[in-house]
């Protein structure tokens, strides 16, 4: 008799051994889907890496700006920009063939990060409109100059717009809609946390690049470390392309599949996925745990990276930190997915996995805004020494959220959706994704440019008592939340949790976005 530790899956005559099936559960005959898709997977995280990394160098340390660029950014231009982008996506789904939608999305980003590296950015200092900045600069007062630099280098504003949007619209939309259309569920129980795997590798890859660019290669000029990271961009998403139209060809063309067996579903407007959340009390809790993770995030992150600009105004340090920040976030991520999400899942039940992330998150950020209200007076660090424990508590704190989101807060947030009813979980997912990730990404924003605008002296390092509070507020409603999700989960979710655990696990040491 065949025992558990000796086998525990049959397909096609082969035997996969205990330890294979945790790690690698894969036949030879399902290597020519998985294979092309895993480097798929991998090529689209190590890009976002490379554009992570290099989008906040470029806002933060050009002249005249600062950390406090990102919030309206990100509160502003980046939401108008995603707004256009997903209804234009949801147009073209609806009159392009799914290849074609997938050309026509990815080749402006390939066109893009060869004007940037090549043509833009090297050509700023002509291309900046400095007499009309400098005007505008004597308008608004001193204070008020983050404001002017988004419009004074435009080009680099521009760029962390796509860099955003690479996140959303290429690993959201374009990958994992690609993945679930060839990927049967039996698939994604075995592929899902694979791709998630392949993705952190993308990312532990290429940090130590970024950092090689920026400190070894460029001879200390920033614009040859750009030029080195958007050639790499342009080459794997050329790959990109290569791999999509190879397992179109040769491996399942979603077109036909489309066309015959699986036909196209007719989606919910917008109007009835938001009717839907503003009427389910479980689907506002759940945007509530969302909202609490961008608000808790952000509302440190944008600080941290003032202080890290303190600390490395140059922007070759900048951006050779910010890699070896994503290489730490990747590996440590990497190690959560494999041995500690689907296992606290499994064991200790959903409850112990979703109120985890709020918890580390919580504490984490206790301990920045204590370092940094203790470090931090007059408007200026008390000494290095206190400027390096504010850099280092804060490092601790995005790895901290950033491995916990990707390894139990996003499978936990899916697991929620089980006991809904097929209305709530079709129409209600469209609101939450969108409502809650984008109003929590801008709301945090949007506190932080009225504090500093009110009480900021036009520095966001001066409104970290005020941040503290708000965080608090955060945490504590996504704990609320999630206490009352959990007379939600029935059983059900334990018969289920390996195909949503493997389902929810999307990016790679990063935010799709930030």
């Amino acid at each position: 008799m065949t025992t558990r530790s000796a086998r525990v899956e049959y397909e096609g005559g082969e035997k996969l051994s205990r330890w294979r099936e945790w790690f690698w559960p894969v036949h030879r005959s399902e290597l020519p889907k998985l294979l092309p898709l895993l480097l798929m997977k991998f090529c689209f995280s190590f890009v976002f890496t490379l554009l992570f990394a290099t989008k906040d160098t470029v806002v933060v340390t050009s002249a005249g700006s600062g950390a406090e660029v990102i919030p309206l950014l990100k509160g502003g231009v980046v939401l108008i920009f995603a707004c256009l982008v997903t209804i234009a996506y949801a147009k073209g789904s609806n009159i392009l063939r799914k290849k074609s939608l997938f050309y026509v999305s990815i080749v402006p980003f390939f066109i893009f990060f060869g004007l940037y590296g090549f043509f833009l950015f090297p050509n700023q200092a002509s291309l900046c409109p400095h007499k009309t900045a400098d005007w505008l600069s004597s308008l608004v007062g001193e204070g008020h100059q983050h404001w002017v630099a988004v419009f004074r280098y435009w080009m680099n504003s521009l760029f962390f717009v796509v860099a955003e949007l690479w996140g959303s619209l290429m690993i959201v939309f374009t990958f994992w809609s690609f993945a679930n259309q060839i990927c049967s569920v039996k698939d994604a129980t075995k592929f899902y946390t694979l791709f998630a795997a392949g993705g952190n590798l993308g990312v532990i890859i290429a940090s130590p690049l970024i950092w090689y660019c920026s400190k070894i290669l460029n001879g200390g000029d920033f614009e040859v470390t750009v030029q080195y990271l958007m050639t790499m961009a342009m080459f794997l998403t050329l790959m990109i392309i290569a791999i999509y139209w190879w397992i179109n060809r040769y491996i399942q063309d979603v077109d036909k599949e489309l066309s015959g067996a699986h036909k196209k579903k007719e989606k919910p407007s917008l109007k009835e996925s938001l009717r839907c959340l503003f009427h389910s009390r479980s689907l506002g809790l759940i945007a509530l745990m969302v909202i609490g993770y961008s608000l808790s995030v952000n509302l440190v992150e944008v600080p941290w990276k003032a202080a890290l600009k303190v600390r490395y105004p140059d922007a070759n340090d900048y951006q050779a930190y910010s890699g070896i920040v994503q290489g730490i976030v990747g590996v440590v991520a990497f190690f959560l997915s494999f041995f500690v999400g689907g296992n606290v899942m499994r064991r200790l039940g959903w409850f112990a996995g979703a109120i985890a992330t709020p918890l580390v998150l919580g504490i984490c950020s206790l301990a920045f805004f204590m370092v940094f209200l203790s470090s931090y007076h007059a408007g200026a660090f008390i000494n290095e020494t206190a400027l390096l424990a504010v850099v280092t508590i804060g490092t601790i704190h995005n790895v901290a959220c950033k491995s916990m989101k990707y390894c139990l807060f996003d499978p936990s947030k899916e697991m929620s959706f089980i006991p809904l009813s097929e209305e709530e979980k079709i129409k209600g997912k469209a609101a939450v994704d969108l409502v809650g990730s984008r109003f929590g990404k801008s709301g945090s924003s949007w506190i932080q440019m009225g504090l500093i605008e009110t009480a900021g002296l036009g520095s966001v390092l001066n409104i970290g008592i005020f941040l503290a509070p708000c965080v608090a507020v955060a945490v504590g409603g996504w704990v609320y939340a999630v206490t009352k999700l959990k007379r939600n989960i029935r059983p059900v979710v334990h018969q289920e949790t390996a195909v949503y655990v493997d389902e929810a696990v999307e990016v790679d040491g990063v935010e799709s976005t930030a």
